[in-house]
Formats: C-alpha cells, structure tokens, sequence
C-alpha cells in the first residue's frame, strides 16, 4: 500500500518564465557587448581587453546554452522523463561551471606572463570600456539577483566575474592616467579570477551533489524519520531515501512498519500525518510504502 504525496508550487510557472526573462536578457547583453569588446579591444591596442572578449564569447555561449537547457528544464513529466525535465537546469549549471573554469584559467595564463613584461595600453579608452563593461555586465547580473535555481546562479556568477573584471580595468585605466604602472592590470586581473575561481568551485560541487543524488543540506533526514515513527501504530521507519531534482525541489521516499493490523480509517488518519509531515518539510514528491507487520520488506537485502 502506498501514500503518494506531490507538493505543487502554482507560482513557480511564473517564477520560471522570469527566469527565463532574465536569462534572456543577460544573454542579449552578453553577446552584444562581446561585440564591442572585440572592436573596442583592437582601437585601444589592450591585449587585456581582447583576452576578455574571448571570455566573454564563451560566456555569451554558455549563457544561451543554460538559457535553453533553462527552459527545457520546466516541461512537464512524459513517458520518457518521469520527474520532468527540471534536472537540465542543473547540467546547464555544471555546463557553465566548467566553462567559467576554463575561461578563468585562460585568462590567469594570459595574465601571468604580463607580470615580467607588462604594456602599456590606451588608458582613457580602458576608462570607457570599463565604464560600458560595468553597466552592461551589472545589469545582466542584477536582473537574475531574485532567481535561486542552480543554472541562474552560475549564470550570475559568470556576469559577476565580468562585473568584477571591469571594475579591475576600471581602477587600472584611472591609475594608468597618473602613473605609468601597467602591472597593476595583471595583478588585479589573476585576483579576481581567483576570487570566481572559488566560488565558481563551490557552486559545482553543489551541483555534482545534486547528480549524484546526495542528501540536500537543508533536508534534517534524523528528524525526518523521527517524526514518522510519531504516530503510535508505526513500529519503524526504513529505507529512507532523500534527493533532490535540482537544489530547489526534493524528493523523498521511505518503508513505514505497522505495529499491527488497522483498519481502513486508520490507516487513513496515518496517511493523513503524513501528508502533513510531507507538506511541513516541503517536499516536491515522496512515496511512502506502508507494510503490514510481519509482511517483511522486499528491499531488505539491498539495504535493509
């Protein structure tokens, strides 16, 4: 017997869509501005400028590839994908993770050699650059500040490390107009990198959890069970199983042992407990196997 529970949030269509919205925006901006770094990079004779341009095409790609992964991600369970497609947002997000490990790297590889021998480029035409790189790289970043799913947040971290490479450019080229010292663009450059580097670390480790269907940090698996051995006619709880789809919506499921035989009303009054339990821990799916006493579970020799 079964107790089947599934949580649904009417407001995450619309949270989608402006998501959606957002990462359409950041990948319009994106692919414009790379555009101009590019001719912008090749007037004001800055190899820094040009190294970031090609960052930022393989930004401006994997913006559009988690763009699309992103939408794919909200249609609804088939045939073929039981649960949906909601895990895509996560392989876009470990997609772009690698991306934004890869570009970061290139960029530490191009700025370690201006360490020994640093050029001077075109500071006043750093300045503007700069000034445009902020405002288009920040707007993008700000408009996917209120999206909390894995594929936006790497997303944001990608305008985030363009934002704060900008801003490097930005004090380098005012510095650069008083005084003749073209190693702080190097050195500011290799700092930022390393700052994304880690937090870009961070976020794909998260992610891999989610593949590797680990238990969600905010899911108190002890308390869990603890609350489903509650009720006096249950006399164990095992085979307890927690995930989660993509870091937003978890799923659950778990063997619940009668202590003895009920009837049809009780067993309903049990389910509707937990129902309750599902709903307070805000489950996404779960399944809960009711076995009679003495029935034996037929998932004992895989994991008791």
């Amino acid at each position: 017997m079964h107790g089947h529970s599934h949580g649904h949030d009417h407001a995450h269509h619309h949270h989608g869509d402006e998501e959606g919205k957002a990462i359409a925006v950041a990948f319009w901006l994106n692919f414009t501005f790379t555009i101009i770094e590019f001719v912008g990079g090749l007037m004001v004779n800055s190899v820094a400028i040009l190294t970031d341009a090609v960052h930022d095409l393989g930004d401006t790609l994997a913006i559009g590839m988690g763009w699309v992964l992103g939408k794919t991600s909200k249609r609804k369970a088939d045939a073929h994908f039981s649960y949906g497609y909601q895990r895509l947002s996560v392989l876009a997000a470990v997609i772009n993770a690698v991306v934004l490990i890869v570009g970061s790297v290139f960029i530490i590889s191009e700025a370690v050699p201006r360490l020994w021998a640093p050029e001077m480029p075109d500071a006043t035409g750093m300045l503007w650059l700069a000034v445009l790189g902020v405002v288009v790289n920040g707007l993008g970043a700000w408009r996917l500040l209120r999206q909390s799913s894995m594929n936006a947040s790497m997303i944001r971290w990608h305008l985030l490390e363009d934002v704060l490479g900008w801003v490097a450019v930005l004090i380098v080229s005012v510095v650069l107009m008083f005084w003749e010292v073209p190693i702080l663009d190097p050195i500011l450059s290799i700092g930022f990198t390393l700052f994304i580097l880690f937090n870009v670390a961070r976020n794909l480790w998260a992610s891999l959890k989610v593949f590797l269907q680990a238990v969600p940090s905010d899911v108190d698996v002890q308390q869990l069970v603890s609350q489903l051995c509650e009720p006096a006619q249950v006399g164990g709880v095992h085979h307890v199983h927690v995930w989660s789809l993509d870091g937003e919506h978890h799923v659950f499921s778990a063997h619940v042992e009668l202590q003895g035989a009920l009837d049809v009303d009780q067993v309903l009054e049990l389910k509707q407990q937990f129902r309750a339990l599902v709903l307070d821990f805000g489950f996404a799916h779960s399944t809960i196997e009711v076995e009679w006493p003495g029935e034996g579970c037929r998932h004992e020799d895989v994991d008791g």
